[in-house]
């Protein structure tokens, strides 16, 4: 049965985050954990949080406003390569989306996806997300409204 939970990233697990990784034929698609934790740390509003199994981190996330297009967005989805086809990035976006309405109300989200990465594109369309034919940083651009 899977208990997952969203955590904040800090002092006590963000060395356990930067070692989670995606495989080799996945890392053009997300930024490495490191590099998202150091925009969360320079760049504003950008708010880093791990994906928790129980007490095992599968994954990490990252939502915030994007200082060009002053957007919400879900900038990062990752699940760990050995924790990958167990319904995890679903289930962590439904609780991301779940957080985000009670933070926000209703609102539009944003995210994006390398056009070659069709799971990410499917995962995303399955939970409402929608294409709106934008391309931005050469990624599809998907919403949906909260």
């Amino acid at each position: 049965m899977v208990n997952l939970t969203l955590k904040e990233i800090n002092a006590d697990n963000w060395e356990e985050c930067i070692t989670l990784s995606v495989s080799e034929l996945q890392k053009d698609f997300v930024a490495d954990n490191a590099y998202s934790l150091l925009q969360s740390k320079y760049v504003v509003d950008q708010y880093p949080l791990a994906i928790y199994d129980g007490e095992d981190m599968v994954g990490f996330v990252m939502y915030g406003i994007d200082l060009e297009s002053k957007r919400m967005e879900m900038s990062r989805l990752m699940i760990d390569q050995i924790h990958q086809g167990k319904g995890y990035g679903r289930t962590a976006t439904q609780l991301l989306l779940e957080r985000l309405t009670l933070a926000y109300g209703s609102i539009e989200l944003f995210t994006s996806a390398e056009p070659e990465n069709e799971r990410a594109i499917g995962l995303y369309e399955s939970l409402g997300f929608e294409k709106t034919g934008e391309i931005m940083w050469g990624e599809v651009v998907l919403k949906r409204q909260l």
